[in-house]
């Protein structure tokens, strides 16, 4: 098997084994290059020890990133190579680094202590492909696997289990029965785990292609990390003919586009829903699960912005959007073009979501997004940004500066925006001369 490997990367390659030093391409790179996608990154495996690397390469940049752990990074052309030396770990006694590494000489060796077999793979020209534990294989028959002792893999570094239901939902894999059972015996373990580090595999995980079916699949990690779900995911399972929450959430997930803040918040967006189950209470529920994902997400170390996002989508997807000029203004004046745009395709997940998809619910849907376009298209005013004057030109007919500018530039897009007025300056103008007392 050939691999397209970049020139660069063939130069570090090629400088280390001039120098009699064992030099391959390895990871994900191969993974990538196998099923067909382009790599991102390259990173370099080799029998030299870092200083020798550093000897090899005196005449560019090298960083020395990790030398404990044998890997150093060359610079060229401002981009970065990882070069690593062969090692195995030592104990992993916080459950996701290794507490020392062994240099070693023998690349068997240092794949033999990767997570899993679809990463477990080198290459160089001159060798060809190395894959000591069946990676094209599992590739070829979609399975992820751990290299090895899955449960040990697992208590060397817990992160390890969402990388593998991560991969699993990007790839479209399955996770075939002795690392799927290692995943839940050791799932406690993610109590270790850097939050940060969850999220960065949470957001990957959830804009997988297969991320629905892992998420059905995996319940129980889910739990693990967001304890908060597990009302939801457990609501009404003892009974097969209740549609439950979590079923819900899952297939809204599957419904809305592969963006992060999307998918959150559809995995979100009913967290408090076993709560508040009864059928006039939706604007409660609507306004605690909006709190408690922002609480949720706050804890994970979301930003700002997605927590916003998130928590503004959830707070108002299950209200009714009237499809007229009017109400589609003001809507977007109090929430924004972009995140009213993000609603209506949240509120579309849902309906699609339902037991009994509510067909007259849609048409509105329709209708709303028809008269969305011709705000847009027409430009027409729902905002202080896009009203024909300004504080100054109200300051031009005697307003004075202060609280009373502000005031009345609101009066004025309020009387726009339900088509009071038209957004002309002569007239905004006018009525601003009423409205201050000023002379005309």
């Amino acid at each position: 098997m050939k691999i397209n490997i970049p020139k660069k990367v063939l130069f570090i390659i090629n400088t280390l084994e001039k120098e009699a030093y064992e030099a391959y391409a390895v990871g994900g790179c191969i993974r990538d290059s196998i099923i067909g996608d382009t790599p991102k990154d390259w990173d370099i495996c080799t029998s030299a020890l870092p200083e020798q690397v550093k000897k090899c390469f005196k005449k560019y940049h090298v960083i020395e990133t990790g030398l404990k752990h044998g890997t150093v990074t060359l610079m060229i052309n401002r981009k970065p190579y990882e070069i690593t030396t062969f090692r195995i770990d030592g104990d992993y006694s916080n459950n996701r680094h290794p507490d020392k590494v062994n240099f070693v000489r023998v690349l068997k060796d240092d794949l033999s202590r990767r997570d899993f077999t679809i990463n477990s793979m080198a290459y160089n020209p001159t060798v060809g492909l190395v894959d000591y534990f069946n990676g094209v294989s599992d590739i070829k028959n979609r399975i992820i696997r751990c290299v090895g002792d899955a449960n040990k893999r697992f208590q060397e570094d817990a992160l390890r289990i969402m990388r593998a239901i991560r991969f699993a939902s990007v790839l479209g894999f399955d996770i075939e029965t002795e690392t799927s059972n290692a995943i839940d015996v050791n799932k406690e373990l993610l109590q270790n785990i850097a939050v940060e580090r969850i999220s960065v595999e949470l957001n990957k995980l959830l804009t997988g292609i297969n991320a629905s079916k892992i998420l059905l699949s995996f319940s129980s990690i889910i739990e693990e990390i967001i304890p908060e779900l597990k009302p939801m995911i457990k609501f009404n399972e003892n009974n097969p003919n209740i549609f439950n929450t979590w079923k819900h959430t899952i297939k809204s997930i599957q419904n809305i586009p592969e963006k992060v803040d999307l998918r959150l918040t559809m995995l979100l967006h009913d967290i408090r829903k076993p709560e508040n189950n009864s059928t006039d209470g939706n604007k409660k529920h609507q306004q605690e699960s909006s709190e408690a994902a922002r609480k949720t997400l706050k804890r994970l170390k979301y930003d700002n912005k997605t927590i916003k996002m998130v928590k503004t989508l959830i707070l108002y997807f299950d209200e009714n959007i009237q499809p007229d000029n009017i109400h589609v203004k003001r809507w977007l004046f109090n929430i924004g073009e972009e995140t009213f745009r993000k609603l209506l395709i949240v509120k579309r997940a849902d309906i699609t979501s339902q037991e009994e998809i509510n067909n007259k619910e849609l048409e509105n849907l329709d209708v709303v997004s028809l008269v969305l376009a011709k705000i847009v298209e027409q430009n027409q005013c729902y905002s202080l940004n896009t009203l024909a004057i300004n504080g100054k030109d109200l300051m031009d007919i005697g307003v004075p500066k202060g609280e009373e500018i502000g005031e009345i530039l609101n009066q004025l897009l309020d009387l726009v925006i339900n088509e009071k007025i038209k957004n002309d300056k002569q007239q905004l103008l006018k009525e601003a001369k009423k409205l201050s007392g000023v002379t005309p």
